[in-house]
């Protein structure tokens, strides 16, 4: 079969429209994933922005974490002091009773009570400047403490705003995965919508099945054998699924992202010819078509999109005349774009 396609092929020059189709189909394919890059850039970088608010605010956490305990520690060590100065005073006056009551059982001696009365002195201004030590270690303990509070303050605030940053951001996807759930929502709505009114139009034919959520179309409805130049009795079938598509178009809100995706087809057996050399030459060029003609029914140029398989996904695995047939197809299907 092969043969006598590439004999009767070979007179016409179809590489010109053959590049310009795959050119086109290129340009779709690079501007359709120049959009889809974009986007996935714009919520990156969003993204990445919150995650820097994020590891400032934890870097701002970690440093009061390690100064509270810098405070904590100096405070211990201040007590400690306070305590040791407190226990000294204790022991002065201790010693103060003691000296009081040797000088008031040696009035015998006037030299031992001038003695007792030097070293009385000497223990007072030793209290005296333990009590003076003691005042400005409470001072200090009392700053600290003020400073502690402040710093325990700084890191609440800081935690705080932590929380209602992971809250925000939480929020933000939270209202990002609703949206895009209703958009898939509305989109299977419409989807099940443009089904139900193909049926209608197309009726029980023979020729065009639903797989799924695909209309197939045997490419025998549209093509002659090894040909990619729809024939004129594909007009009409093409015309009323064109007219539902229109239709539909109008109905479904601007902002949900969707197309209609033509996919080409072919049966296992290879072809090779000046104009197809294999079916994935073969099943692109269908696609294309189908999309062209749709495109100049007025469908948007936008909502259209081809694509090509070969014999690389067939519906029958068989190797008879009826599962090559069944393999044959264009497939319609409406999805996200």
């Amino acid at each position: 079969m092969a043969g006598r396609i590439a004999r009767r092929d070979r007179g016409v020059n179809v590489w010109p429209g053959y590049v310009d189709a795959l050119t086109t189909l290129l340009l779709s394919v690079v501007f359709l994933l120049t959009i889809f890059v974009t986007g996935q850039f714009f919520l990156s970088q969003e993204l990445s922005g919150r995650d820097t608010v994020l590891e400032r605010l934890n870097r701002q956490i970690s440093e009061l974490t390690d100064l509270l305990a810098l405070e904590r520690s100096g405070r211990r060590t201040l007590e400690e002091g306070s305590a040791s100065l407190r226990a000294s005073l204790q022991g002065a006056e201790a010693e103060r009773r003691r000296l009081q009551g040797l000088l008031a059982a040696g009035q015998d001696s006037q030299g031992r009570e001038s003695e007792l009365g030097r070293q009385l002195e000497a223990e007072k201004g030793a209290s005296a400047r333990a009590l003076s030590q003691v005042d400005l270690l409470t001072q200090q303990i009392a700053a600290m403490r003020q400073q502690l509070a402040a710093l325990e303050d700084a890191l609440a605030a800081s935690e705080t705003r932590d929380r209602e940053s992971q809250a925000r951001i939480a929020d933000l996807g939270s209202r990002l995965n609703v949206a895009l759930a209703q958009r898939v929502q509305e989109l299977a709505r419409y989807r099940s919508d443009f089904f139900g009114r193909l049926r209608q139009i197309l009726g029980a034919r023979t020729d065009i099945r639903i797989v799924g959520d695909r209309f197939v179309l045997q490419s025998e409805v549209l093509f002659q054998a090894g040909q990619a130049t729809l024939r004129p009795e594909a007009g009409p079938e093409l015309d009323r699924i064109a007219a539902a598509i229109v239709e539909l178009n109008r109905q479904i809100p601007a902002d949900i992202p969707w197309v209609l995706r033509v996919d080409g087809h072919t049966d296992a057996r290879p072809i090779s010819s000046s104009q197809f050399p294999s079916n994935w030459a073969l099943s692109a060029a269908r696609a294309i078509a189908v999309v062209q003609y749709l495109a100049g029914r007025g469908i948007p140029p936008q909502r259209l999109l081809a694509g090509a398989f070969g014999e690389f996904q067939p519906l029958d695995a068989g190797t008879t005349e009826d599962a090559y047939a069944r393999n044959r197809r264009i497939e319609l299907k409406l999805t996200e774009r």
